[in-house]
């Protein structure tokens, strides 16, 4: 991991605001190395950083967490059952899709999917379905109106998101959007239901790391990277759940075909 100070505090902040915004925090990491030269940040820095967002999603949702894991051992356990255990199996329920997708595609997409043009094509695309969902889509369902079908699709529109550039927090969302869901609702499953995947992946690439291993670690630096990703990430949870149902998704969507034009005409 060869970054400097400076370059270590962009990519803990990339990582804290794009992981739970639908703007791609893949995508997003992927532009330093692409546009600017630098070198690659490696599976370290990467593992770090998804601690710290983690840790952010964990800390926010300790209460909805709380909740749902008693409800759901009494669903297991004693048989009894509520609308929170209902909302915890189709959130584990919803997961499956992209686990399944991420352990048997994950390589060949990290291979063949950094390209600006393809960040710069599916940033715009999904962004204008992100769009499409908001205008048209109903926002009359709340999470307790959730089925097990709006789950599972929501689930796997979230495999969409192993293509960079396409976010996975946009493109639960748009579905979610799709089904009816308020934006409330929608941007509150799409956070609960990264919780398992972004643990996952960090075990995942903790594993590699570990089987890689390593010579020297630069634990401050670590730390310093986990510490400015989780703060950054708690405060754009925080301010997008307030400010989403007034401003709705439009900005993130000019955002995103802004950036994808400037993408596509830099790799032309």
């Amino acid at each position: 991991m060869e970054l400097d100070f400076i370059q270590v505090t962009i990519l803990a902040v990339l990582q804290g605001a794009t992981e739970f915004l639908p703007i791609s925090s893949s995508g997003h990491l992927i532009l330093p190395s692409l546009l600017l030269a630098w070198n690659d940040q490696g599976l370290t820095f990467d593992v770090a950083v998804h601690v710290g967002t983690l840790f952010a999603v964990l800390v926010y949702f300790r209460h909805d967490l709380q909740r749902l894991f008693f409800a759901l051992a009494s669903s297991l356990f004693l048989r009894e059952h509520s609308a929170d255990s209902k909302l915890g199996w189709m959130l584990l329920a919803a997961t499956i899709p992209a686990g399944l997708s991420g352990l048997l595609f994950a390589s060949q997409v990290e291979q063949y999917g950094r390209s600006l043009m393809l960040i710069g094509v599916t940033s715009i695309g999904f962004g204008l379905l992100l769009f499409v969902s908001d205008r048209f889509g109903s926002q009359q369902r709340s999470l307790a109106d959730m089925n097990w079908k709006t789950a599972l699709l929501i689930g796997f529109s979230q495999v969409l998101a192993l293509i960079p550039g396409t976010s996975r927090s946009g493109v639960t969302m748009t579905a979610a959007l799709f089904c009816n869901l308020d934006r409330a609702a929608a941007a509150r499953f799409s956070f609960l239901l990264a919780i398992p995947i972004i643990t996952a992946s960090g075990l995942l690439r903790g594993i590699d790391l570990l089987a890689a291993g390593t010579e020297s670690v630069a634990w401050l630096v670590l730390l310093y990277a986990i510490f400015v990703s989780a703060v950054v990430a708690y405060l754009c949870i925080h301010y997008f759940l307030r400010l989403i149902e007034r401003i709705g998704f439009l900005p993130f969507v000019i955002y995103r075909v802004l950036l994808g034009i400037a993408l596509i005409l830099l790799a032309l």
